[in-house]
C-alpha cells in the first residue's frame, strides 16, 4: 500500500511548492523508493489545454495525452519518471466527473454536495495515483494557498485522508514564508504561525514546515515556530535562496527531510546516492563558456511559457560545459524590426518553439530565413517546423503564397493543413493530436545521427500537419524528411542537409529532457551553436 505525502503552502504563493514536492521525491526515489507525483490546481478548467500560455505559463504535456500544469515538467525534470493523466488534477476535472455521474443516475437520487461527492471525488484521485502507480510512495501538491476560497474543497479531501489513514501512511508538509523586514533587519514568524492556525482550523497538522527564507532561521526562531505550531523542531526545515536551483534537494537532505518522512512511515532508512545529483551542482556551478541562444516567439513576455525548452536548452549547455544565455525575441515585434543583423549580432543558434495562432507569425519566418540564409544553427519545435516549411516554398521552392491554412484558409498553396480527423472537431480543450507517437528515422539523415536509433517516441501537442502533396517540391529543392509516422503517414522531422544545423520537428523534445540527460535535438543543437560560435 502506496504512503502518501501533501504539500500545502500558506502566506503568499510562488513559495516553490513545486520544488519542495519534487526535492522529496528525488530524495526518496535516492534511497531505493518508487515515488510518484501529482498536482491538484483549483482552477476550474478541466485542464490548462486552452488557457492562454501568458496567463498561465506553458502547457506540459504527459506521454498519455494529458495537457497538465507546468510544475508537471518539474516533476519530471527532477526525479526522471514519466508521470501521467493521473497527475494533473483540475477542480473542473472534479466537478465534471461528479456532474456526468449525476446525470448518469449514478447517486440514485442523492443530493449532490461538495462533502461528501466532491471530497470523495478527490480521494478516489489520489487513492488512484497510488493504485495504478505501484508507487511506495505518492507526493501530492496542492495548489494555491492556505485560506482561498476555491481550494478548500481538495484541502477537506485531504483532511479526510490524514484522519482515514493516519500518521503512519500519511505526512504533511506546509511550506511559509518567513518574511525579512529590513529598517528593524529581523525574521519574522507571525506569518507562519498564522498560515499554520488557519491550516488547522481546517482539520488539518502539518508534520513539517518548510520556511522560505532569505537566510536559515536560528534555533531560537526555529523553537518558537514549534511551540505555537505544534510541530517537532527538528522538522522545522529552511528553504533559503539559492543561487543554483539543484541545491535545493542537497539543502533538504542536510536537514533530513527524507529520513523524518521515512521515520514517520515506519520505512526503513537506507543508503542515500545523490552522487549524480552533486555531480550535476559542480558541473553547474562550473561552467566555463557562454554562448547566446535566440528563442523568437509570440509569448516571450512570460518566460514561463517557454519553461521547458530553456531548460532543455540549460540542461545540453550543462552537457557541452557552456552557460546558456536566451535572447527574447518577440516575434511580433520582430515583423516590423529591419535590421535582423542587429537583432542577432550575438546569437549562435535560432530556436523557435510552439504555440497557436496568426500573431508574429511572419517575424518566425523572418527569423528562420535568416537562419537558413546566414547558416546560423537551427531548431524549430511544432509551429517552427510548420513555419520552416512555409519559409522554405516561399523563399527556396517559388511558393510565394504558401502558407498554413491555420493563418489563411483559402491560401493556394496549403504547405501546412489541417489533420483529416480534425476537421469535424468542434470543441477545442483536448481534441489536438497529444501524447507520445511513434517515429522512424531515416538513415544517414542529422535525426539519425542525435538519436542513433530507427524509431523514437516522441510527445505531440498540434492540430495541423504538413500537407504531403508538397513533399516532392521541396524535396526537389533540398529539403530531406527525415522523420516520418509510418501508421499515419504524417511528417514528424525536415532538415536542410546544405545547411551548417538546420532541423525542425512536429513533436515537442523539450518534454523529455532531462538535467542529467539532455535530449538529443538539444544536445546536437547547442553543440552546434557552440561550434558556430568558434
Amino acid at each position: 500500500m502506496a504512503k502518501y505525502v501533501f504539500v500545502t503552502g500558506g502566506v503568499v504563493s510562488g513559495l516553490g511548492k513545486g520544488i519542495t514536492a519534487s526535492s522529496i521525491a528525488l530524495l526518496l526515489k535516492s534511497r531505493g523508493y518508487k515515488v510518484f507525483m501529482q498536482k491538484f490546481d483549483p482552477y476550474i478548467n478541466v485542464d490548462p489545454g486552452t488557457m492562454n500560455p501568458i496567463q498561465h505559463g506553458e502547457v506540459f504535456v504527459t506521454y498519455d495525452g494529458c495537457e497538465t500544469d507546468l510544475d508537471l515538467g518539474h516533476y519530471e525534470r527532477f526525479i526522471d519518471e514519466e508521470l501521467n493523466y493521473t497527475s494533473n488534477i483540475t477542480s473542473g476535472k472534479i466537478y465534471k466527473s461528479v456532474i456526468d455521474k449525476e446525470r448518469h443516475g449514478d447517486y440514485l437520487g442523492a443530493t449532490v454536495q461538495v462533502v461528501p461527492h466532491i471530497t470523495n471525488e478527490i480521494k478516489n484521485k489520489v487513492y488512484e495515483a497510488g493504485n495504478t502507480s505501484n508507487a511506495d510512495v505518492v507526493i501530492t501538491e496542492i495548489g494555491g494557498t492556505v485560506g482561498d476560497i476555491e481550494s478548500q474543497c481538495f484541502l477537506e479531501a485531504i483532511r479526510q485522508i490524514q484522519y482515514e489513514k493516519g500518521s503512519i501512511d500519511t505526512f504533511f508538509v506546509h511550506c511559509t514564508l518567513i518574511p525579512y523586514i529590513y529598517g528593524s533587519n529581523e525574521l519574522k514568524t507571525k506569518p507562519t504561525q498564522n498560515s499554520v492556525r488557519d491550516l488547522r482550523n481546517l482539520g488539518i497538522r502539518p508534520d513539517a514546515l518548510v520556511c522560505r527564507a532569505p537566510f536559515n532561521t536560528s534555533q531560537t526562531m526555529k523553537e518558537k515556530l514549534s511551540m505555537f505550531c505544534n510541530v517537532p523542531v527538528e522538522n522545522i526545515i529552511d528553504s533559503i535562496d539559492v543561487k543554483n536551483i539543484y541545491d535545493i534537494p542537497i539543502n533538504y537532505y542536510e536537514q533530513k527531510i527524507d529520513e523524518i518522512i521515512l521515520k514517520q512511515f515506519g520505512l526503513e532508512i537506507r543508503e542515500a546516492n545523490l552522487d549524480y545529483w552533486k555531480k550535476l551542482i559542480k558541473t553547474v556551478d562550473n561552467l566555463k563558456n557562454e554562448i547566446e541562444i535566440s528563442l523568437v516567439g509570440k509569448y516571450t513576455e512570460l518566460h514561463d511559457a517557454y519553461i521547458s525548452v530553456v531548460e532543455s536548452l540549460h540542461h545540453a549547455g550543462y552537457k557541452h560545459n557552456v552557460k546558456v544565455n536566451i535572447n527574447w525575441v518577440d516575434s511580433e515585434k520582430l515583423e516590423k524590426e529591419i535590421d535582423l543583423k542587429e537583432v542577432f549580432k550575438n546569437t549562435k543558434g535560432i530556436i523557435v518553439p510552439g504555440g497557436f495562432g496568426s500573431r508574429g507569425i511572419e517575424g518566425m519566418i523572418k527569423a528562420i530565413q535568416y537562419a537558413r540564409e546566414n547558416n546560423i544553427p537551427y531548431l524549430g519545435l511544432c509551429l517552427g517546423m510548420q513555419l520552416s516549411v512555409i519559409e522554405f516554398a516561399r523563399n527556396v521552392c517559388g511558393l510565394k503564397d504558401a502558407n498554413s491554412t491555420e493563418f489563411d484558409s483559402i491560401c493556394e498553396n496549403p504547405v501546412i493543413d489541417l489533420m483529416a480527423d480534425q476537421k469535424s472537431v468542434v470543441n477545442m480543450g483536448g481534441t489536438l493530436r497529444l501524447g507520445n507517437y511513434e517515429c522512424t528515422l531515416k538513415k544517414d539523415t542529422l535525426a539519425y545521427a542525435d538519436y542513433k536509433k530507427d524509431k523514437i517516441l516522441e510527445r505531440h501537442r498540434h492540430r495541423y500537419e504538413f500537407n504531403n502533396k508538397y513533399i516532392d517540391v521541396l524535396e526537389q529543392h533540398g529539403m530531406v524528411f527525415s522523420g516520418k509516422n509510418e501508421q499515419a503517414n504524417l511528417v514528424e522531422i525536415i532538415e536542410l542537409p546544405k545547411h551548417n544545423h538546420f532541423i525542425a520537428c512536429q513533436f515537442h523534445p523539450e518534454f523529455k529532457s532531462r538535467p542529467t540527460k539532455p535530449h538529443p535535438l538539444f544536445d546536437s543543437f547547442i553543440k552546434a551553436s557552440k561550434a558556430h560560435a568558434k
